[in-house]
């Protein structure tokens, strides 16, 4: 019953993640009419001030020092930081210029990003239909490429960004919470120059619009930290298969938010774009499914598979395994 439950609390959790990561672009809009550059400063500081404030809660400081000590690590950290920057800001400034369906592609085409990444930069070998969504993918951005009259650059920034991002996460292997604070930790001080400056030119919006817009403000910390949180509790509970569906629910949200709520044009070329991402998705999730049962089919012959009993010594029927060892 208590799996069960966990697992439940899990599957909850990660919908409550990429849920909230769905219908995020509501909000972004709230900020106007501060730009995307002063939101992006904005949450980067007040986000490690929440982080904070929960790693205070849970007393998890330990890992500072042993970060500090690694200067490797804290490289990485640096670039995941400088990368997750370009993410953050491209993103605000898409959803607050219109392009939210076309921020929406992006996530939709991380996960055929994050597989070419594999094969170019770690030497992954593809099975054959990971080879095939990824060529439809590639169709894909050609197909919308035709259809804005430009390479979809909002979509690629914030799926090669995106991919890179997760690239480094891996070689850091530090908790959400945690890799999230040391993140915003080295950001923090050029974010709040920038805002110290933009104060001193008279054009910042954090006093100047109001308490609502500086509560609005203050609330990006809770915006960013909130879903991070609950995808670490579904990280820890759920099958990685079950994760990877449930981040289709972010961009299928955007998607319907672009085209529902903020009447984004969707011409026949972009339709005919977004089908053959989808098509593309939908063939690495079949691949996906089908490689995990054939994985648990040879574990569960393996494990119903008799073991060959250990030969012994016929005149004194001792294990002849453990004599050899004895000698």
């Amino acid at each position: 019953m208590k799996g069960t439950n966990e697992q439940r609390a899990g599957l909850l959790s990660g919908i409550g993640a990429y849920g909230l990561w769905g219908i995020v672009p509501l909000f972004w809009p709230l900020l106007k009419p501060s730009g995307a550059i002063e939101i992006l400063a904005h949450r980067m500081v007040w986000s490690l001030a929440v982080v904070g404030i929960a790693l205070l809660a849970l007393r998890r400081w330990a890992w500072i020092g042993e970060l500090i000590r690694q200067p490797k690590k804290l490289g990485l950290i640096t670039v995941a930081a400088a990368v997750i920057t370009v993410n953050w800001g491209l993103y605000i400034w898409a959803v607050n210029n219109g392009q939210v369906v076309e921020a929406s592609l992006g996530y939709f085409i991380n996960p055929l990003v994050t597989i070419a990444m594999g094969v170019l930069l770690l030497g992954e070998r593809l099975r054959p239909a990971q080879w095939v969504a990824v060529g439809t993918g590639v169709a894909a951005v050609l197909v919308l490429a035709i259809g804005y009259g430009r390479p979809p650059w909002i979509s690629l920034t914030l799926a090669f960004s995106f991919a890179t991002y997760g690239l480094v996460k891996k070689k850091v292997n530090m908790g959400g919470l945690e890799s999230l604070t040391a993140e915003t930790a080295v950001l923090f001080v050029p974010a709040l120059g920038y805002l110290l400056w933009l104060g001193a030119q008279g054009d910042a919006t954090f006093v100047s619009g109001g308490a609502g817009h500086a509560a609005l403000l203050a609330a990006t910390g809770v915006v960013t930290a909130t879903p991070l949180v609950l995808f670490g509790a579904a990280a820890i509970r759920v099958p990685l298969s079950t994760l990877g569906l449930l981040q289709y629910l972010a961009p299928v949200f955007q998607f319907i938010l672009g085209i529902l709520y903020f009447h984004e044009a969707m011409p026949p070329e972009r339709w005919a774009g977004f089908a053959l991402v989808w098509l593309a998705l939908t063939l690495l999730t079949w691949d996906a499914f089908r490689t995990a049962r054939r994985t648990r089919a040879q574990a569960a012959r393996l494990a119903a598979t008799p073991t060959t009993p250990e030969r012994t010594s016929p005149a004194t029927g001792a294990d002849s395994s453990y004599a050899a060892r004895e000698h």
